[in-house]
């Protein structure tokens, strides 16, 4: 009986406790976190994706451009070497007032009337010539708050040994009112045709870095920065990717001026010959161009004639020429282009031909009309060492009896 009333009196007592209970008070503070617990066990591995687009697909998944710093962060011998081609500085910006430091050249002076503080980017400056842009974004080509001069020298051509120039003013347009810049296409890297950079109106269109940079080519690398292996960058070795800039307007006729091809592209007159089924890359190098090797004393090209040619290299009906190792280029790739100097007494300009290909019975390179012929002719192909100082004069006919099949088989 006891037992039933010690229950009966705690369950009064816990009654009791319950109902003088208060009111549940505010949470007092975390106390400090204790120490971690040991590693668990490592799972399974999971299975690698396939790696993300590539160049300008990846744009269409968020990529952005990053600047080609970021790329010498993880590629900086290549970056090196890039840099002594004319590619990043075929534009320049002027920020601290001097010249662009640009490889082997760099003009002196701004055109006459200008500080470098004036000036707003070089266009050019690597080999050939240099042009310039004023703080409002338009081309040079007359003295400051003025238009209408003809003979305003405002293009600097690089003195050219070969053809005896030494460097000088010439003109560009001279005498334009507001020339506008209208070469970021080909000038920028991340171009966008809609636009004015940085708010000025003689820049049409904008981009996200000046010159021909990484980016350019291989597409905007923010997503391969941030995960190298999962997504890759683009790398073309089809010709059409060096053509999008060294072709500019194909199909389009290939142009004469004063005796010359024009400034023409590379891409523009490659494709009038047989050599069109051909990769630039096959012979150059895009990261390193030909004038940084020439400067090097190096090979310029990374495939020689000979290698796909050893009949013709070996089979030369002029001893002369076989004895003195002159090479393939020489009469098949002459300075028929000009870009900044030519000299039409002696058949040179400062640029190579691309076409090749040699008519042994057409002396002229130009109708009467002056278009260019798609064969090189004999007074480029000849003349620029018969008649140029370097070789012997030679008539027409002496020309064309050497040259018609120079390169077959002796008759036995």
């Amino acid at each position: 009986m006891k037992k039933y009333y010690l229950i009966i009196m705690m369950l009064i007592l816990v009654c009791l406790l319950a109902a003088c209970a208060g009111a549940e008070g505010a949470q007092g503070p975390v106390g400090p976190s204790g120490p971690a617990g040991p590693e668990g066990p490592q799972g399974p591995p999971g299975v690698t994706g396939p790696a993300g687009p590539a160049g300008q697909d990846a744009a269409a998944n968020g990529a952005t451009y990053i600047g080609d710093q970021t790329c010498a962060g993880c590629h900086k011998d290549l970056y090196d070497i890039y840099m002594k081609s004319g590619h990043p500085w075929n534009m320049s910006k002027v920020s601290t007032g001097e010249p662009p430091a640009a490889p082997f050249n760099k003009p002196g002076e701004p055109p006459q009337g200008y500080a470098w503080t004036d000036i707003l980017y070089v266009i050019g400056g690597y080999n050939w010539k240099a042009v310039f842009v004023n703080q409002d974004g338009y081309i040079i080509t007359d003295e400051p708050g003025k238009s209408g001069n003809a003979e305003y020298l405002n293009q600097w051509n690089f003195a050219n040994q070969a053809l005896k120039q030494d460097a000088s003013w010439v003109k560009y347009h001279s005498g334009a009112d507001k020339l506008a810049f209208s070469c970021g296409a080909c000038h920028t890297t991340g171009y966008n045709p809609q636009g004015n950079q940085d708010g000025l109106a003689g820049l049409q269109g904008a981009w996200t870095q000046e010159g021909v940079r990484c980016e350019k080519c291989h597409g905007p690398g923010s997503l391969h920065a941030g995960n190298p292996q999962g997504f890759v960058m683009k790398i073309e070795r089809d010709a059409q990717a060096c053509s999008a800039c060294h072709q500019p307007q194909p199909g389009a006729p290939v142009t004469a001026q004063d005796g010359f091809i024009h400034q023409d592209e590379q891409a523009q007159d490659l494709f009038r010959g047989k050599h069109a089924v051909l990769d630039c890359v096959l012979c150059h190098d895009p990261h390193q161009g030909v004038v940084q090797l020439r400067q090097a004393g190096e090979q310029t090209v990374g495939l020689k004639c000979e290698q796909c040619h050893p009949n013709e290299a070996r089979q030369q009906k002029n001893p002369t020429h076989l004895s003195m190792q002159l090479p393939c280029t020489q009469c098949h790739m002459p300075n028929l282009i000009q870009v900044a100097w030519a000299d039409a007494a002696k058949f040179s300009g400062d640029f190579r031909t691309h076409q090749v290909k040699i008519n042994p019975t057409q002396v002229s390179q130009f109708t009467p009309e002056g278009q260019v012929l798609p064969e090189i002719g004999l007074d480029f192909a000849c003349r620029h060492c018969h008649g140029g100082g370097l070789g012997s004069p030679k008539t027409d006919d002496e020309l064309i009896a050497v040259a018609t099949g120079y390169h077959s088989l002796p008759a036995k």
